[in-house]
Parts: structure tokens; sequence; C-alpha cells
């Protein structure tokens, strides 16, 4: 009777346990906030202090996986997904950095080399520290925007230090091999990676332009060797092409075929050691007895759109800045004006953008680039008017629409002043080129063999200069004995 009466009791009891349990299921579709996992699958991986997994900001161009941010999965087995996914580090830009030089620091991850060509570049280096805080001083123009730019790309902090390699930070360094700007872009490379160049623009001296470019170039070379930075920079200083044959050949050789083993120039073969010498010295400067002068980690310059073409005197008048300051950001303007094609925009500091824009707004357009109207008189030549003003006859071909050279006395031409006042100033296409400064001039007598070319390059100066500086038509054969004028510091 006993069992008769509370058989029913123990069944409404194992009823109401049931209910109650069921109740502490978590219910599909919500993550698990315990971190528990279900048996057979893996841990969740290791957060570390940053939030990414130990060791990933390490990885060369790769960070930890993104989390979704879609809406909450519907199935447990999505939720166990999200759950091992390690959460991603914050940007390196919202990390608070006051000083730029942390912030590329913390950024670097190419690995450690240590060979006789990095001790040579640290000892060289460490041998001439007013060379090295000067070139880094010139870095402080340009590098919060490369850093930028490398962070959001997310390779290697390495990378924003190769222009002290290519140039020393300067931005119209110009090689014997005839690459340009901060990159050192040669001409073909350059239109590869659509870095317009003509009489009035270079885009491989243009801060912005080139920075895009060369990363470019840099990422498709990363990829083109397989995720081997060193490979990829090795092509950047020789092209692909010969890195590609030195891998080769060591294959076939049944050699190594990393960096240090291939078989290369001089140059390249100390390009990488180069880098990586520099990047060890920023990251322990002192270790080096070197000292890096602190940089901002914000903005140097700024873009102002300028809508067309204008004379950079104008714009340094109304911006209240120097033209040294002025050119060392706009380098990529040869004629002291903008292009008449674009781009229409100059780089300004910060601080000068709204003085800038506020004076462009009240500019009348006849004050926007500054002219010269030139009455043609009988015997002129495009030649002798453009050498009399100091620009190149294609400068007043542009200017005044002419297809040919044919001019007509009584007729007027235009002359663009902007590009005299660059001529004036000794506006250099690049620190190698030379002007006049108060020096008194070489002179060279012509001998058999002798071209323009071969003694521009003897004296490290430019075709066009010995062309200005002996009033030389384009089309002028050189005379035995003939005298040439050579300015050199």
């Amino acid at each position: 009777m006993i069992r008769t009466t509370t058989a029913p009791s123990n069944f409404i009891l194992l009823l109401l346990c049931t209910f109650v349990l069921a109740g502490c299921v978590t219910t599909p579709g919500r993550e698990d906030v315990s971190g528990s996992t279900n048996p057979g699958q893996a841990a969740p991986a290791t957060v570390n202090n940053a939030g990414a997994a130990p060791d990933s900001h390490r990885l060369q161009g790769s960070g930890p996986e993104p989390v979704e941010t879609k809406s909450a999965p519907t199935t447990p087995a999505a939720s166990e997904t999200l759950r091992r996914r390690p959460l991603p580090a914050p940007p390196a830009a919202e990390i608070r950095y006051d000083d730029l030089w942390q912030r590329i620091r913390d950024g670097f991850g190419l690995p450690a080399v240590d060979n006789k060509y990095v001790r040579y570049y640290q000892d060289w280096y460490q041998d001439r520290p007013e060379f090295f805080a000067r070139m880094m001083k010139r870095a402080g123009r340009y590098l919060y925007y490369i850093v930028e730019e490398v962070e959001r790309r997310g390779i290697p902090m390495e990378i924003a230090l190769l222009p002290a390699v290519e140039s020393a930070f300067k931005p119209a360094a110009y090689s014997r091999a005839h690459a340009s700007g901060l990159w050192q872009f040669i001409p073909a490379t350059g239109r590869r990676y659509g870095l317009k160049q003509n009489w009035w623009y270079d885009g491989r001296r243009d801060v912005v332009a080139a920075t895009h470019a060369a990363l470019d170039y840099l990422q498709f070379l990363h990829a083109e060797f397989d995720g081997d930075w060193f490979h990829a920079l090795a092509a950047y200083n020789a092209g692909e092409r010969r890195i590609q044959r030195a891998i080769l050949q060591n294959r076939k050789r049944r050699r190594p075929t990393d960096y240090e083993h291939l078989r290369l120039k001089s140059e390249t073969r100390r390009y990488v050691p180069k880098l990586i010498a520099i990047r060890d010295i920023v990251a322990s400067p002192e270790r080096y007895g070197l000292s890096l002068e602190r940089i901002p980690n914000r903005p140097y310059f700024a873009a102002v759109a300028v809508g067309s073409q204008l004379d950079l005197t104008v714009a340094g008048k109304l911006a209240g800045l120097p033209d040294e300051e002025l050119r060392q950001l706009n380098p990529a303007f040869r004629r002291w004006a903008t292009d008449p094609a674009g781009p229409h925009r100059i780089l300004v500091p910060v601080a000068r953008r709204q003085a800038l824009e506020t004076g462009l707004a009240a500019l009348p357009d006849r004050e926007r680039l500054r002219w010269a109207r030139y009455p043609i008189k009988r015997g002129d030549t495009l030649g002798v008017i453009a050498r009399r003003h100091g620009v190149s006859v294609r400068a007043i071909q542009v200017s005044n629409r002419l297809q040919g050279s044919n001019i007509r006395a009584g007729d007027h031409l235009i002359i663009p002043l902007s590009a005299r006042a660059a001529s004036d100033r000794g506006h250099a296409d690049s620190d190698l080129r030379r002007g006049r400064q108060g020096h008194d001039p070489l002179v060279h007598h012509v001998r058999s063999g002798d071209t323009l070319w071969a003694i521009a390059r003897r004296y490290d100066v430019y075709v066009n200069q010995l062309r200005r500086w002996n009033a030389i038509r384009t089309n002028q054969v050189l005379q035995l004995g003939q005298k040439i004028l050579v300015y050199q510091n």
C-alpha cells in the first residue's frame, strides 16, 4: 500500500526535476559566457594582454582573424566557432603613443639578422651621428603619413624606414640610374605603378602618390616571392627577374635559396642589411650612442585641393610658408607651379591648411599664376626667348598652345614666370643637381667623342643645366675645343 501511494509522488517529483534541469541548458544561439567547451572540441586560444593570440602580431603581414560583426549565430556550432577565435588586437593607431618612434618600434616584424654587413652599417651610422640625426630630422615631415599607410596594410613597420636606405629621406633625390624621389622609382617602374611624369610634374617625387605606389609594388613582390620579405626587398632594389634568376641558380646547384645565400651584386647584397641596421638603431638608439629627436604621433602635413593650376609662390604667401618648406613637401612640381592637367592639390603643414584654403577662396583667377607678355621681335626664336627668360621651349609651347616652333614678329607670347622662379631659386630636380650659387665655373674644353651627356655625367650635373649655362640649343653640335662652363658646389 505504501508503494502504491508513494509511486505517483516519486513520478511527479521526477517530472519536476526534469523541467528544472531543462531550464538550466544553454539556449541555442546564445554564447556560453563561461568559456567552457564541449568534449572533443579544441580549447579557445589563449589571449594575451593586447587582446591577440600570443605572437600573432609578429607574423609578417598577417594579424588575428577579426571577430564577426554580424548578428549572433543561430546555432550552437556557430557559437562555438566564434568562441574559438582569438580576439583581435587593437590597431596600433588606437594605442596612445606620444612619440611616433615608439609606434614604429612596436610594429617591427622582420627577423633579426647578424652578419658582417649589418654590423658594418651599424658602425657606419654610429661613426656619423650628425648625418643620422639630419636624416631622421628630414624624415619627420613624411614618417607619420608613411607609418599610417604601412600600418593600414598590415606589413612590417621596417618598410616605413626604407626611404632612409633609398634616399636618406630626401624627397627630390636623384640617382645615376635615373631613380627619383623618396622611394627612388626609375621612370619605367614609376609609370607601371601609375606615377605621371611630364615637364610640369614628376609623380615619383610626390610624397603621397609615390608612397602608395612603393607599398603597392612591395606587396606585389612579397606575394611574388611567396611571402619572403627579404626576397621582396632585394627585388625592389634589383628587380624581380634578377632575384628570380638567383633563386633558380641556387636551386639548380642544390644550395639554400634564402636571401643570404643568393649570389647578388654588392649593392643588393648590402641592401637588406642596411635596412636591418637602421631598424636596430631605431629600436635601441642609446645602444649605439645615437639619439632620435621626438616626432609627435600626429599628421605633419595636409593636402589642400587648389582646383586649377597655381603658382607655388602664391600658395606660399597665402599659407605663410617659406619657399623651402613648400618645396620639401611638394617636390613633384618641377616648374614651381602645379601641372595644368593636375593633380590639383598641394601639401602644407597641418597648421597652415586653414590659411591657404581661406586665401584661395578669395584669390582672383588672374592672380593664380604669374605670367609675362612678350612681344616677338624680328630674329626671335623660341630657343632665344626661352633662354632670355630662363624657361624651357616646351613651357612656352604649352603656355601658348603652340604645336611647333614657328612664331611671327609682332605677335605676343605668354611666358610662365613660375618656371623662371624655379630656375632663379635653384629649384633642383634632385639634390645632385647643382646651380651657380656664387661659385666660379669650371671650364671644360670639348674633346673628340665628347657629348653633353658625357660631360654632365663627368661633372655630376644635368644636360639641361649645361645647355642653360652655355646657351646651347637642343640640336646644336659641339665643336672641338669649345669651352663648356660647369658650375659646381
